[in-house]
C-alpha cells in the first residue's frame, strides 16, 4: 500500500529496541548513547489477526499470509533539530515520508540508562519533539508563502485562496499549536497545501509509553500524566515494555502468553500498536481462503470491489465481472464456502460494492 509508520522520539528512549521487537529480528542496532541510529531502518511487519487462524482451521491451507504494515525507525531528535542540530534536518525529512508517527516516550526511571535531557519527563519530551516539528513546518510554510505571494500578484488560479489559508496556518503554528489542531483542516486549499508540503505536525500520532515491568499491569505516575496530556489532543497512548517485547522474540505463542500473564497483561503492547497503526492509516483487510493459502489483502477503507481486486492483480480490476462475497462470521459459522452457499450466505456483488473488513472474497473476471 506504500503507507508507513515512523518511530520517533528523543535519543535513547527505546525506539530501536522497540523496532527490534516489532520486526522480530535484531537488525536495528541499539546502544546506550544518542544517535545510535542514523540511517532509518525499515521493516514490513505482519498485522496480528486471529481471524486468519480461524479460517485456516476450516480450509487447512498450505500457508497463511497476513496483511502487513511498514515501520521506519528514525534516529532520535533533539532540541534544535529543525535548525540541523543532531543531523535534525535529515531525520525530519525521514519523518515527512511517513504517514503516521509512533512517538516513543520513556516512562520509567533507571539510573543506568542516560537521558539526553538529564531526567525523565514524558510531557516535556513530547513538547520538545512537537516544537521541532512545528518549527520545521513553519520554515517550509514561509517559503511557500513567498511563492504564493508572487503567484497571487500574477492572478494565478487558486493562489489567493491558498495564500490566505497558508497565512492563517502560519499564525496557528506560531502560537505553538500543531497543524493537526488547525481549524481550517477541511478547507480544500489546506488539503492541497498539506498534500504538497506533507506537514510534519499534521500527522496522526500514537504515543508509545515505554515502561518498566512494574508499570505494565498498573499505570505509574508518568503514564497517568501522559494519558491526561494525550486526552486533550485526542491522541492514543499504548503501553509497551520494550525490554519485555524483546524477550518475547523467539518465544512460542504459548510461552509468550505465559510470560505476559505473569506480568498481569493479556496481550503484547506491540500487537496493539501494530493493529492501531493499521486502523489509523484507514486500512482494512479482506480475505481469500483456499487450500493453497489463507490470505489477508490490505486495502483502504471505502474501496469498491474492482479496486480491491486490483491488489491481487491489475487484470482483476480491468476485467472485473462480479465478486463472490461471504462475511467472515458467516464463513466460520457455516463451516466454509460450501456451507455458506447452502445457507444462502454467499452474495454476488457488482462494481459498486464497498468491501467490508473481513469479507471473504472470490473475484470473477475476464480479460
Amino acid at each position: 500500500m506504500g503507507l508507513s509508520v515512523g518511530i520517533v522520539g528523543l535519543p535513547n528512549v527505546g525506539k530501536s529496541t522497540t523496532f527490534n521487537a516489532l520486526t522480530k529480528a535484531q537488525n536495528a542496532q541499539s546502544a546506550n548513547y544518542p544517535f545510535c541510529t542514523i540511517e532509518p531502518n525499515k521493516a514490513i511487519v505482519p498485522v496480528p489477526d486471529a481471524r486468519l487462524n480461524e479460517l485456516a482451521k476450516i480450509v487447512n491451507p498450505n500457508k497463511i499470509q497476513h496483511s502487513t504494515i511498514e515501520f521506519v525507525d528514525i534516529a532520535g531528535l533533539v532540541r534544535g533539530a529543525s535548525n540541523g542540530e543532531g543531523l535534525g534536518n535529515k531525520f525530519l525529512s525521514n519523518i515527512r515520508e511517513t504517514e503516521l508517527i509512533l512517538h516513543i516516550v520513556r516512562c520509567f526511571d533507571d539510573g543506568n540508562i542516560t537521558h539526553v535531557e538529564g531526567s525523565v519527563d514524558p510531557i516535556r519530551d513530547i513538547e520538545i519533539i512537537q516544537t521541532e516539528l512545528i518549527l520545521a513546518d513553519m520554515e517550509q510554510l514561509n517559503k511557500k508563502i513567498e511563492k504564493l505571494t508572487r503567484e497571487a500578484k500574477a492572478n494565478q488560479k487558486g493562489a489567493k485562496e491558498q495564500l490566505e489559508i497558508a497565512k492563517a496556518l502560519l499564525s496557528h503554528l506560531d502560537d505553538g499549536a500543531p497543524a493537526s489542531s488547525f481549524s481550517g483542516r477541511d478547507d480544500e486549499a489546506y488539503i492541497s497545501l498539506n498534500r504538497e508540503l506533507r506537514l510534519l505536525s499534521a500527522k496522526e500520532v500514537i504515543y508509545g509509553a515505554n515502561v518498566d515491568e512494574d508499570a505494565l499491569a498498573e499505570d505509574n505516575e508518568y503514564v497517568k500524566k501522559l494519558k491526561e496530556f494525550a486526552a486533550t489532543s485526542g491522541h492514543e497512548v499504548i503501553k509497551i515494555c520494550a525490554k519485555i517485547e524483546e524477550e518475547l522474540v523467539g518465544l512460542s505463542d504459548e510461552e509468550a502468553i505465559e510470560l505476559l500473564s505473569g506480568l498481569g497483561v493479556s496481550e503484547s503492547g506491540l500487537d496493539k500498536i501494530i493493529r492501531t497503526s493499521f486502523a489509523k492509516l484507514n486500512l482494512i483487510s479482506y480475505f481469500t481462503a483456499g487450500v493453497v493459502e489463507v490470505r489477508a489483502w490490505t486495502i483502504t477503507a471505502g474501496w469498491k470491489a474492482p479496486k480491491a481486486a486490483s491488489v491481487i492483480h491489475n487484470d482483476f480490476e480491468r476485467g472485473f465481472i462480479k465478486a463472490e462475497v461471504i462475511s467472515y462470521e458467516d464463513f466460520v459459522t457455516c463451516g466454509g464456502e460450501s456451507g455458506a452457499k447452502e445457507a444462502g450466505k454467499l452474495r454476488l456483488e457488482g462494481k459498486d460494492y464497498i468491501v467490508k473488513d473481513g469479507d471473504v472474497m472470490h473475484f470473477r473476471f475476464n480479460v
